[in-house]
């Protein structure tokens, strides 16, 4: 009988844990456009300083929060200006005060951009684009695929690189 009521009770402790997870603070979220899907981590901004501070200038990014961006296209295109394959590839970026630079590598399921140098071999493309301000900041990282274009907002802070496919 003992024995019972001690299932029982890690029963009721094991699955009470595992109804009460809460939902991530930054959820895996999926765009789509014409041709082309992108699948990133939405980080928020919550009062903090978002670019030159959390994310650095000048240094390689993830793009997103936890696993790497990954963007898909369903047929060749252009990205930038430049010719890209049908595939999916990491987006890695380095952003800059005025600029940023848009990375398309060919290495998959990289966990934030901590191992960058070691697969940067891999980079299959890099843009430059000209960042813009915006007038009021966007709480949420956002990714969208409008027509023609990949547009990213957090912040005061506004990228966008042209799309053909």
């Amino acid at each position: 009988m003992k024995q019972i009521f001690l299932f029982l009770a890690i029963l009721a402790a094991t699955s009470d844990m595992a109804f009460s997870q809460e939902a991530p603070k930054s959820p895996r979220i999926t765009a789509e456009g014409k041709n082309v899907k992108i699948s990133y981590g939405q980080p928020s901004k919550r009062n903090r300083e978002i670019f030159g501070k959390l994310v650095p200038y000048g240094e390689v990014w993830r793009t997103g929060a936890n696993e790497a961006t990954e963007i898909t296209f369903t047929k060749d295109a252009t990205f930038g200006g430049k010719p890209v394959k049908a595939g999916t590839y990491t987006l890695f970026t380095i952003p800059g005060e005025k600029q940023w630079t848009f990375i398309l590598n060919s290495t998959l399921k990289q966990w934030g951009a901590f191992k960058y140098d070691q697969i940067k071999g891999s980079d299959v493309l890099k843009v430059n684009v000209p960042a813009a301000t915006l007038s009021s900041p966007v709480e949420k990282l956002t990714i969208t695929l409008p027509a023609n274009k990949l547009l990213l907002e957090w912040d005061k802070t506004k990228v966008e690189v042209p799309i053909k496919s």
